[in-house]
């Protein structure tokens, strides 16, 4: 069932077009709904307060755009399908493959305008759009200009060509030359070609038949048109021997723009080139050295590692390298940071499902463990040609298990490798090895002017300093980068000054140089360093802000400086939130540092971090109070042994993080209460120290039974408290009164299953932005009232809650609301002042019989709506006709 703007019929019969829109665009076509036989679905209409809803019930809406709010209903029941005569592909299939230079479109679309602008070409450019593809149709042209030179350089700036063959295509002269154009860019460009033959039979095509064959003999008769005419009936009989798509008449045309829409996806996906270097300089030589290496046209597969010091450019090579040929190759994949992801629990299966799901697009297998994962791989990549990158690999065990050796994989495979350790490619046994060498003295000299001056040339009055800073940065990449941008916008006398510093040290490795800018930072800016450099690389930055709020280093303003000095950087991560990234050198520099606070003991450093040096300390009692932060993640042993003087002697003592680590031992007698950051979420002690008074912590996540008494009795004491959770805390009945927390701010309680009360105070903690009561088995009773002013995320789910309380005073910063699989048999009408509320899931709460018409018409801003499961819900509120039309949702609604 669709609700939209307007009662614009479409053609499909299913759909509506927005109204007032230069491209129609039709809304039931992005939301097909398909069986596992891929046949379209019937959609019966449903009268809204009058019968059962189905299961699902889902409101999409994309935010920032012109997009129609549509409700999609999937049907439990046995579907009656619609017949569709389509099959894709329909020919023999093609190589495909995409150019690596710069495009300015994804897809370039050749149609008859006549025949199908107005419908199938129409709609298909607006779903490719609202994708996020760029595509080009021909009324983008700007006017005025010379629209056949820049039709064809759009043509040869596509990535995928898709050729609507109509009926009248073959009459168009303008059309016929956009094919042979295509098909050069084909044969020249590699450029991607899909047919779509619409109502017309593609061996027509092929033998320029029917209606088709009527158009060229009647162009034919134009005697300037004789060599046109045998490029166009060429580009005719290859365009249909290609993989596309055929529609015949009376087919669900919705359907068949769902498949391409998915295959153009995916394919720009594979073809989209990875970033480089913001200012690549000697990459070129360097990937033309690797790529006779590889060797690309031989039969065999083919291993080469790429080996050297950190911070030669290893991985940007690798990437250059990748990009150049990745076309070529039917399979390709590239594996980052393969030593960090090995850190991590189950790190090696994470890494070979991501490998997995790269060469299998549909429906990968799920391996569990990293012995089926070698089995898995070594089935799938035997017949497969494979592009592999693994980079920055430091451990034999990661390559046997990832890349066992050349008989994984299928013929002409080709697998990339990068590590630092030559031992790892040589007991591997890959065919060729690469060393990267330093940038010479041009490379450099160009490099370094770039960040130094924001342009490849240096000022005269500049050129004797810049020599002496790169000879001095021996030709390493990241030196450049780094020296250049620590000088840039400085003066000729602080050049001079900061040389001097430089050559104190004429025979020091690159290390040194890095060294030098971390000794420029205030003192505050380098325990955030230090902090980064030993923790945190790789981490969520949400996570790392607020473990240095907890310790008053100012996060906001450290990170910026050390970013601008180049010491770390802000990226994204596979979810596509902001991490904390930092170079390698940049972090052995960093560990350097600590360690030489004391060479000998382990416990006179500021920090710890590595397994056995952490194990040590506290299983011998040879901490100090120099030791400010340990951050500790599971080692080849799993288990550490605690002793009543663990922590005795680590007085000063603020950071202490737990990752996937089983501590065992009867308990432990002191903690220190200088403690700012407390994250020990499988904590197996029985209980913790009676003095245990940490007045200062900030975060406090933990989980087991030690934690209750402190819930219980010391909670009221931490009002420092930013974030507080806790997991599997037995015998914990009831969360306390919070009122002294007035700093609180992140609240999650998970799996408590003892848990029946929540104090009122919970509900009036002004700061509280997020607050999760998850998977309680015997919390029935929330809150009666709530008003929490700044909540921004509220997580009941899996608790079996009879009633929602009711919303008080302001709560428009709630935008997320997550009462799943709980009791609840209605919600209050006051739901409706959460204005500011985008996401509601309601799944599988099987007792809720009704919802308020509030939520219709005080959620403005819902965007997603989840009632999957719901038996018990079998109305819906109406339109009522003594109520104004909501102001924003859901506008002009049409009512069944």
């Amino acid at each position: 069932m669709v609700f939209d703007r307007t009662n614009t019929i479409h053609p499909c019969g299913f759909g509506r077009m927005l109204a007032g829109s230069s491209v129609r665009s039709c809304v039931r076509c992005s939301a097909c709904v398909k069986n596992p036989m891929g046949k379209a679905l019937t959609l019966t209409p449903l009268r809204l307060g009058e019968v059962t809803l189905p299961a699902t019930f889902l409101l999409s809406k994309k935010k920032n755009q012109y997009h129609p709010k549509f409700f999609q209903f999937s049907l439990l029941t046995h579907p009656q399908s619609n017949t569709m005569d389509l099959s894709k592909p329909q020919f023999g299939a093609s190589s495909s493959s995409s150019s690596t230079h710069s495009f300015t479109h994804d897809v370039f679309l050749s149609f008859r305008g006549e025949d199908t602008r107005y419908n199938f070409t129409g709609h298909l450019h607006s779903n490719l759009v609202n994708k996020g593809i760029k595509t080009f149709i021909d009324n983008e042209l700007t006017r005025g200009e010379d629209i056949r030179k820049e039709l064809l350089e759009v043509i040869e700036g596509s990535r995928i060509s898709i050729v609507v063959f109509s009926a009248n295509y073959a009459s168009s002269k303008w059309c016929l030359d956009e094919l042979v154009k295509i098909f050069q860019c084909k044969e020249s460009k590699q450029q991607i070609v899909y047919p779509i033959f619409y109502k017309v039979d593609p061996s027509d095509i092929r033998h320029q038949k029917g209606q088709i064959g009527e158009a060229i003999a009647q162009l034919s008769k134009y005697k300037d048109n004789l060599k046109k005419v045998e490029n166009w009936k060429a580009a005719l009989t290859q365009a249909a021997t290609l993989s596309g798509w055929h529609i015949l008449d009376g087919g669900l045309e919705a359907n068949v723009i769902d498949q391409i829409v998915k295959e153009i996806a995916t394919k720009i996906m594979k073809c989209t080139p990875l970033d480089v270097a913001s200012y690549p300089v000697g990459i070129e030589s360097r990937v033309e050295d690797i790529l006779k290496l590889l060797n690309v046209e031989k039969d065999a597969p083919h291993m080469v590692g790429i080996w050297g010091i950190g911070g030669l450019g290893k991985t940007t090579l690798a990437k250059a390298v990748y990009n150049s040929i990745c076309h070529k190759f039917k399979h390709s994949c590239f594996l980052a940071n393969v030593r960090e992801e090995s850190l991590s629990y189950g790190g090696l299966v994470k890494l070979q499902k991501k490998f997995l799901s790269k060469i299998i697009e549909r429906n990968p297998p799920n391996v569990t463990d990293v012995d089926e994962g070698i089995t898995v791989l070594k089935q799938k990549l035997s017949q497969k040609m494979v592009l592999l990158v693994l980079d920055d690999v430091d451990q034999l065990e990661q390559l046997r298990k990832l890349a066992g050796g050349c008989d994984w994989f299928g013929p002409r495979s080709r697998v990339i490798i990068t590590t630092r350790d030559m031992n790892c490619l040589s007991a591997h046994k890959v065919n060729s090895i690469y060393e990267v060498k330093e940038l010479n003295h041009q490379e450099a000299l160009e490099l370094f002017n770039f960040y130094a001056f924001k342009k490849n040339i240096c000022p005269d009055d500049f050129s004797k300093l810049a020599t002496d800073v790169i000879r001095y940065a021996k030709g390493i990449p990241l030196a450049l980068e780094v020296l250049g941008s620590d000088l840039c916008s400085k003066n000729k006398d602080e050049w001079k000054d900061a040389l001097e510093y430089y050559n104190k040290y004429p025979n020091q490795d690159i290390q040194q140089v890095l060294k030098r800018n971390y000794e420029a930072l205030e003192d505050q800016m380098k325990e955030v360093f230090l902090h980064i450099a030993c923790f945190f690389k790789g981490q969520k930055q949400g996570y790392v802000i607020n473990v240095l709020q907890c310790c008053d280093l100012n996060p906001m303003y450290s990170l910026k400086v050390l970013v601008e000095k180049t010491l770390i950087k802000i990226v994204k991560d596979s979810d596509n939130d902001d991490e904390i990234w930092m170079h390698d050198l940049l972090e052995d520099m960093g560990k350097e540092i600590v360690r030489q606070e004391s060479s000998d003991e382990k416990g006179q450093r500021s920090r710890l971090w590595l397994y056995e040096d952490v194990r040590y300390v506290l299983e011998e009692n040879t901490g100090t109070e120099k030791i400010k932060g340990i951050m500790v993640r599971r080692g080849y042993s799993q288990l550490i042994t605690l002793n009543a003087g663990s922590f005795t002697n680590l007085k000063n003592l603020q950071i202490f993080i737990v990752v996937d680590l089983t501590f065992r031992g009867d308990g432990v007698d002191y903690l220190p209460n200088q403690l700012r950051v407390l994250d020990w979420m499988h904590c197996s002690l029985r209980s913790l120290p009676t003095n245990f008074n940490p007045t200062k912590l900030g975060m406090l996540h933990m989980g087991g039974p030690c934690t209750t008494p402190l819930v219980n009795e010391g909670l009221k004491n931490l009002r420092n408290l930013k974030s507080l959770k806790l997991s599997d805390c037995d015998g914990l009945t009831r969360i306390p009164d919070l009122s002294g927390l007035t700093n609180l701010q992140y609240l999650e309680l998970f799996n408590c299953d003892d848990l029946v009360e929540v104090h009122p105070s919970v509900g009036r903690l002004d700061k509280l932005v997020f607050l999760e009561l998850s998977s309680c088995a015997k919390l029935q009773m929330f809150q009666e009232r709530i008003n929490l002013k700044s909540l921004q995320t509220l997580n009941l789910s899996g608790c079996p809650l009879k009633f929602f309380p009711e919303i008080e005073g302001d709560m428009k910063s709630l935008a997320f609301l997550d009462l799943s699989k709980t009791a609840i048999k209605g919600l209050p009408c006051s739901v409706g002042n959460l204005t500011g509320l985008k996401f509601l899931i309601l799944n599988w709460c099987r007792n809720l019989e009704n919802v308020p018409s509030s939520i219709f018409y005080g959620l403005q801003r819902l965007e997603y709506l989840d009632l999957g499961g719901c038996s018990k819900l079998v109305t819906f509120p109406t339109k009522s006709e003594s109520l104004p039309p909501p102001p924003v949702f859901p506008t002009n609604l049409t009512y069944v």
